[in-house]
Parts: C-alpha cells; sequence; structure tokens
C-alpha cells in the first residue's frame, strides 16, 4: 500500500504512477494508491478537481460557451459520478465484495483526473479527437484492470460491474433529461 502522504501533490505523483501501471496491467500499481479512508477522501477531491476542471476549463481557455454551460456540465458530471459510485456499490455488495468498494473508487477517481487533463489538454491540440478517442480506450484498459489487480474481481464481476455501471449512468442521464430537459449545450 502506499506510504500515507501529508499533501495533496505527492498523493497525486503517486496515484499518477499508480495509473500508469494500471494502463501497463503491471500487478504493482495498488501500491501507488493510498487505498485507506483517508487517501478515499483524497480521491474524492481528486474527482471534484477533475469535474470542475471540464466545466470550466474551456471557458478558460477562451472558448465561447452559453451561459450557465460550465455549472451544467459541473451539475451533470456531479450526478453521472454519483449514479456510478451507488451502482458500483449495489453490484459489489450484490458480488459479496463490498471490500473492494472503496479501493475501486479511489483508483477510479484517480483514474478520472488524469482523464480530465489529458482530455482538456486535447482541446487545444489539432488532434485532440484522436487523444479523446485514445482516453476512452485507456479508460476501459485501467477500469478493466482495477478491477483486475485493486479488487481483484474475476472477468465476469467485471463485466457485472460495467454493465451496471452503464445501466446507472443511461438511468441517471434519463432521470435528468425528463426532469430539466435536454441540455442547452
Amino acid at each position: 500500500m502506499a506510504q500515507p502522504t501529508t499533501t495533496f501533490l505527492p498523493e497525486a505523483l503517486s496515484a499518477l504512477r499508480g495509473c500508469i501501471a494500471l494502463l501497463l496491467g503491471r500487478r504493482d500499481a495498488p501500491g501507488y494508491f493510498d487505498l485507506s479512508p483517508r487517501g478515499f477522501v483524497g480521491s474524492l477531491a481528486a474527482v471534484l478537481l477533475a469535474i470542475t476542471l471540464t466545466g470550466f476549463a474551456p471557458r478558460l481557455l477562451g472558448m465561447n460557451l452559453p451561459a450557465g454551460a460550465a455549472t451544467q456540465s459541473v451539475i451533470v458530471n456531479v450526478v453521472l459520478f454519483l449514479a456510478q459510485a451507488g451502482t458500483s456499490y449495489l453490484a459489489l455488495r450484490q458480488m459479496g465484495r463490498q471490500d473492494g468498494f472503496m479501493p475501486f473508487l479511489t483508483a477510479s477517481n484517480w483514474v478520472t483526473l488524469f482523464s480530465a487533463i489529458l482530455v482538456v489538454l486535447s482541446s487545444i491540440t489539432p488532434l485532440g479527437g484522436l487523444v479523446v478517442i485514445g482516453v476512452m480506450v485507456m479508460a476501459i484498459v485501467t477500469f478493466i484492470n482495477i478491477g483486475r489487480l485493486v479488487v481483484t474481481l474475476t472477468g465476469w464481476q467485471i463485466g457485472i460491474l460495467f454493465i451496471a455501471q452503464t445501466v446507472g449512468v443511461f438511468i441517471a442521464v434519463g432521470l435528468m433529461m425528463a426532469l430539466f430537459g435536454t441540455p442547452a449545450i
């Protein structure tokens, strides 16, 4: 397990190494993440930073967005995060693997932050679309390896967790559209 750190930056750098290890499928990947309750809280800060970054970075990069678009993006992403976390918990509980919830979410939250940074950076490059496709592939690889290496799930359990999250996101999107209509973005 990663040594407890005192500041966000060393924890983030260790988590970045962990994300790279997850991409490479290295068995030592979990050791880079602080999987303690304190590390879980740090990862929540990371995912909130990712959500804020993806919401407001386009405006900071000079892109012309409709009024309220950044705030709407933040709200939608918070709801989607909660849907994914909730369905992950339910799926892991059904598998009798509630013990894997905090480690799963901790590693996933750090992957989310670094993916968000790559997506924001892709918006200022001419090959932005290819970068986004690459980030999506990396997200799938890290999802599988978090399930496999961090939570030690079987292939079927990883598939069930993926389906549960997908269903949760679709339900959340449907509910938001029913309650608030189609976003103006």
